[in-house]
């Protein structure tokens, strides 16, 4: 009797366990569609605003959004923000091609070339970037200035990590970087995303000035639009991994509720910003 006991206890905690994975796996999986159907509106926002101003030749409208965005007369910093935008929406695109299992099953040369484009453009992007807060001129205060440079100096890290790892053969090490670098990649889209929601909530400004775009609020979103994503990665990857039942419950929720957030600013976002400057692009 002891036994059987023993048995169906052990089955239980088998079955409590594997549905608390699969319910890690869903809600991971939701937050990885939410947030690339959201960098993918960004993407068209980006192509459609400046992409469609620069066919047009009036670089003038990159400054409807982007302060300095074109300086007349500034060749070379007018060249570093062109190409910090192709490389942006370059990495919208091709990123999420990225992390996708299957695709990465079916089309392993199509995985490793496309890797290879995304690895160039976070490298060109974060550079380019760290050059247009301190060279160009950028929003914002010293500190937030050297939270974005942080992020921009991860994003070299976590892709040379990536490459090293997949040099060596390091399958399982490369995708931890690579999703590290997916996460870093993606900060000042998540500033944007966490700003909006944020107002959403508040309805409106609160923590900082709207005006000169400086407060105690974005001051913190200037780190916590990487470390945070960041932060629950590695937390995610030690429930997903080791786990019980209990901590894959509660990271399923945690990644839930972030994915609800990310929704909300996504939306606010599309609404208020992104979609209104896309429709302007096509007048």
């Amino acid at each position: 009797m002891a036994s059987g006991n023993a048995i169906t206890a052990s089955w239980r905690a088998g079955s409590a366990h594997g549905q608390a994975a699969r319910a890690l796996a869903w809600a991971a999986t939701l937050w990885f569609v939410v947030t690339v159907a959201g960098q993918l509106v960004f993407a068209a926002y980006v192509v459609l605003l400046y992409g469609g101003a620069a066919l047009r030749g009036n670089f003038g409208q990159w400054n409807a959004v982007m302060t300095h965005g074109h300086v007349a007369g500034d060749g070379a910093g007018n060249a570093a923000t062109g190409i910090h935008l192709l490389m942006a929406a370059t990495i919208m695109l091709s990123g999420a091609l990225q992390l996708v299992p299957r695709l990465r099953a079916l089309a392993p040369v199509f995985h490793r070339w496309n890797g290879r484009l995304y690895l160039a453009a976070a490298v060109g992007a974060s550079v380019t970037g760290i050059y247009m807060i301190w060279w160009r001129g950028a929003v914002g205060d010293l500190v937030q200035h050297i939270g974005t440079s942080v992020n921009g100096i991860l994003v070299l890290v976590f892709a040379g990590m990536a490459l090293r790892r997949i040099l060596v053969r390091d399958v399982a090490a490369h995708r931890r970087w690579a999703m590290r670098l997916f996460l870093a990649v993606s900060g000042v889209w998540f500033f944007r995303v966490g700003l909006m929601f944020w107002l959403a909530v508040n309805g409106g400004p609160a923590g900082f000035d709207p005006g000169t775009f400086r407060g105690p609020f974005l001051s913190f979103l200037a780190f916590a639009q990487y470390l945070l994503p960041l932060a629950v990665l590695e937390i995610y990857l030690v429930c997903r991994v080791r786990g019980g039942a209990g901590a894959q419950w509660l990271m399923a929720c945690v990644l839930s509720g972030l994915t609800l957030a990310l929704g909300v600013g996504i939306a606010v976002a599309t609404v208020g910003m992104w979609l209104p400057h896309m429709l302007m692009a096509w007048r």
